[in-house]
């Protein structure tokens, strides 16, 4: 139904940049004359925010009934009971627990669905000096192995082809719960999961990423060849201020590593451009190592303060416009890199998992192939759940266009997710 409709609204928000925080209250805004016009109704405050803010954000959205952190996400039911039943506010922001995080069973599908998206750890012990996730979601917990393969069959069952496994890092899974089982083992075990098709995880820090997690991409069948591994800088001076626990050359060396093992594996980053006292040759190093690496994609941020963490209270920060050049310029060199690697796929036949209708339209729906590349194409009686060969006639900045490769079953197998030579 539409939000006018609803009796509960949770506003879900992120923390990690200022922009999305702004988007929250100007979101919280728009709903002040639906509450006006609806006393009834119930308005919360749900996620990293919550937990940052907590009863500051009543000041700022006085019709806001519910703020709750990523902890109390079992609580929701009883946090609407006491509302309704005390006709008062309420926040629940505690520290989140050292427990098990919170599980969601999925619902049975309403509508055929192709991919879903799993967490399997929350928290980060990382303390990046820029970063406010430890301080709003806490240590890493990880989920028992064993939940989250039931879940990932629960979901195949329900028709679900592709599972995301999600964690801030999901490289340190299982090394503080004393299980035995690290992250490779776990997408060992997932890749085992009778009828999953493809496999993908995210995100990777880099100082975890392990020897055998780097052969998995070699070994597992189902595993996508795609990683996002971010890089946030390409200065050392810049890391060490970072305190992100490695350096440009052990990064290049791992990258080097997962392209000796998968050599069509596509690799993608996040960069923070204007990092306190960043300097002009710090940034050439970062292009540097863009045009090195050459990335497939690449997200791009401008620093900004975030409550409580040691960057804030750097002295040396870098003034907007510089910063706005800055990611202009890095922006643009990806690119040029982006529309070359997508361009070299045109004449290719590519396995592409046909996720829904286009947003396009004209008749088209749109999937991804296993190196997490968008595809849009002429329906011709595809269903949602289906991997399809489709040969790829044009290459833009952001996707591909296809259409289906009627003559591929002649010269390739599907296993895996992926297309093989027959």
């Amino acid at each position: 139904s539409r939000v006018r409709d609803a009796d509960l609204i949770v506003v879900n928000t992120c923390s990690i940049r200022e922009k999305p925080e702004h988007k929250v209250f100007s979101w919280l805004g728009r709903l002040a004359g639906l509450k006006k016009r609806r006393p009834d109704l119930l308005i919360a405050v749900a996620g990293c925010v919550a937990q940052q803010e907590g009863h500051r954000i009543f000041r700022r959205a006085p019709h806001v009934d519910i703020v709750f952190g990523p902890g109390a996400v079992r609580k929701l039911p009883a946090l609407v009971k006491q509302v309704r039943k005390e006709r008062m506010q309420v926040v629940d922001v505690a520290a989140p627990s050292t427990a098990e995080p919170a599980e969601i069973r999925p619902l049975g599908a309403r509508s055929p669905r192709a991919v879903a998206f799993v967490t399997i750890m929350s928290g980060c012990d990382n303390f990046c000096t820029y970063c406010v996730v430890p301080y709003v979601r806490g240590r890493e917990i990880s989920r028992s192995p064993v939940r989250i393969l039931e879940e990932i069959r629960h979901l195949v069952s329900a028709g679900v082809q592709e599972v995301t496994l999600l964690g801030q890092n999901v490289n340190s899974y299982g090394l503080n719960e004393g299980e035995g089982l690290d992250f490779a083992g776990l997408l060992a075990r997932a890749d085992a999961v009778k009828g999953l098709k493809r496999l993908r995880f995210t995100t990777s820090h880099p100082k975890d990423l392990s020897a055998d997690l780097v052969r998995a991409f070699a070994d597992l069948e189902t595993l996508a060849p795609h990683i996002h591994l971010p890089i946030q800088s390409g200065s050392d001076r810049v890391l060490k201020r970072m305190n992100r626990g490695y350096t440009r050359a052990l990064y290049l060396k791992k990258v080097d590593a997962l392209r000796k093992v998968r050599t069509d594996i596509a690799v993608t980053t996040d960069i923070i451009v204007g990092f306190p006292g960043e300097t002009r040759g710090d940034f050439d190093k970062t292009l540097e190592l863009v045009r090195q690496v050459q990335f497939d994609n690449l997200y791009a941020f401008k620093y900004s303060d975030r409550p409580d963490v040691p960057a804030s209270r750097f002295s040396d920060k870098l003034d907007e416009m510089e910063k706005q050049e800055r990611l202009a310029e890095l922006l643009e060199v990806q690119s040029r890199i982006t529309r070359k690697k997508n361009q070299s796929l045109v004449g290719t036949t590519q396995a592409v998992l046909v996720e829904g209708l286009s947003k396009k339209g004209n008749g088209q729906v749109t999937g991804h192939t296993p190196c997490n590349k968008i595809v849009n194409f002429p329906r011709d009686g595809v269903r949602i759940g289906q991997i399809v060969p489709v040969k790829i006639l044009e290459a833009f900045s952001h996707s591909l266009l296809g259409r289906l490769d009627d003559h591929c079953g002649e010269r390739f197998r599907t296993k895996g997710g992926m297309l093989h030579a027959a």
